[in-house]
C-alpha cells in the first residue's frame, strides 16, 4: 500500500473551474479538511470538516434536498410514507404496543379511540386506514371513521358486526398526509 501526501487534490479537470472540486488542508494547518469549489489553486470553500464533522454553523452549505419519490418506489406514480401509525390494544386500560408520530390513544367510551399525534399535521386533510380484533378469539371488529378530525387528533370508533360499539383488543392505524 502507498501513501500519496499533498496539501491539495483537485477533483475534475473541467476548463470552467466551477465544475471542479478541491480538497485541501489549510495553508497553517488547523485540523480541519476543507472541501471546495473551483481549481487547486484558488478554490471556494464550501464546506470544513473535523474529527467531530462539520465545522461551523454550516451556513454555507446548502440544504439536501428531500427525495420525490421513496427509494424502493417503482413506476412512475408517486409515493408517499405514512405520517403516524399505531397499534394498541382498546380493552381495558389502553395500551400501545407500538407507534410512530402518536404520543397517546385516549379512550372516549365504548369502542371510540382518540389518537394523539405526536407532531401536528399541517391540516385536517389526512386519510386514516385501520382494522380491529373484537376478541383474543378471532371476532372480527371494524374501526369506522368519525368526522372528527383535527391537526393534533382524531377519533375512530370499533364496531362488532351488530354495528354495536365495542372495545378491540388489537387496533391498527395507519395516517396518510
Amino acid at each position: 500500500m502507498s501513501t500519496v501526501k499533498s496539501k491539495k487534490l483537485q477533483v475534475g479537470t473541467d476548463a470552467t473551474a466551477s465544475n471542479n472540486f478541491t480538497i485541501y488542508q489549510p495553508a497553517t494547518p488547523d485540523g480541519t479538511l476543507r472541501i471546495g469549489v473551483g481549481n487547486a489553486d484558488s478554490p471556494t470553500e464550501v464546506a470544513q470538516f473535523n474529527s467531530t464533522g462539520i465545522v461551523g454553523d454550516g451556513s454555507q452549505l446548502t440544504a439536501i434536498p428531500a427525495p420525490t419519490q421513496l427509494s424502493t418506489a417503482t413506476g412512475s406514480a408517486p409515493s408517499y410514507s405514512a405520517r403516524a401509525w399505531v397499534n394498541f390494544n382498546g380493552t381495558g386500560t389502553l395500551s400501545i404496543n407500538d407507534s410512530a408520530n402518536i404520543s397517546s390513544v385516549t379512550d372516549g367510551g365504548t369502542g371510540d379511540y382518540r389518537p394523539n399525534f405526536t407532531t401536528e399535521m399541517p391540516d385536517s386533510n389526512y386519510t386514516v386506514a385501520g382494522m380491529a380484533r373484537e376478541t383474543s378469539t378471532g371476532t372480527s371488529g371494524f374501526v369506522r371513521l368519525s368526522s372528527f378530525y383535527t391537526t393534533t387528533l382524531f377519533r375512530v370508533i370499533c364496531n362488532n358486526n351488530s354495528l354495536s360499539a365495542v372495545d378491540c383488543e388489537k387496533v391498527v392505524l395507519t395516517i396518510f398526509r
